[in-house]
């Protein structure tokens, strides 16, 4: 698993653009990854509905969750299902809206910083072993990629108190194992 320089993308995900993305900050660099978790419905897998969300295509009344966040306008750079399939959102290069109001150290606003991986998930069931295998290889290919980033965390890191994902579910020792040299996970 490779990115393209060019292209700012993964050579070996599926794309679907979302609009949900603008410019970095002129200057600003890659040094933080935030791993994150969700489901839509809410504890259902599979399908299309991640994919409307992040592409603003998701139909309110489909589901009355989908109410609830109708008028959110959100993406990641990466989503990572739970047969570890791969779709590409945005080009690494471009701010994706994931990590919202958040703060990593003393630095405010991580998605001017940031890469967001999405997790096929919830807090509370475990994410499957071919999740974390495609997550290690996609951390690498980041690493080899943005040599300046050298940390992972996940969202309820960057925005505590306001998330909770990717939950205690997510195993942080097995993914310890996976993660390039130079980056460190919470």
């Amino acid at each position: 698993m490779n990115i393209d320089p060019a292209t700012h993308r993964l050579d070996s995900a599926r794309y679907v653009l979302s609009p949900n993305h603008d410019q970095r900050p002129r200057d600003e660099r890659i040094e933080l990854v935030v791993i994150h978790g969700m489901s839509l419905p809410p504890g259902e897998f599979g399908g299309t509905a991640i994919e409307r969300f992040f592409t603003n295509c998701l139909d309110p009344a489909e589901h009355p969750y989908f109410e609830e966040i109708r008028d959110l306008r959100v993406s990641a750079h990466v989503v990572i299902y739970r047969d570890g399939s791969v779709t590409q959102f945005v080009p690494f290069d471009r701010r994706a809206w994931h990590a919202g109001q958040s703060r990593f150290g003393e630095r405010m606003r991580c998605n001017d910083f940031s890469i967001g991986i999405e997790l096929e998930g919830t807090d509370t069931d475990p994410y499957t072993a071919v999740q974390y295998e495609v997550l290690g290889k996609v951390l690498a290919a980041i690493k080899s990629a943005y040599p300046t980033v050298h940390a992972v965390r996940g969202h309820s890191h960057i925005a505590a108190g306001r998330k909770t994902d990717p939950g205690p579910a997510f195993d942080w020792g097995h993914l310890a194992s996976r993660l390039p040299e130079g980056v460190a996970n919470a």
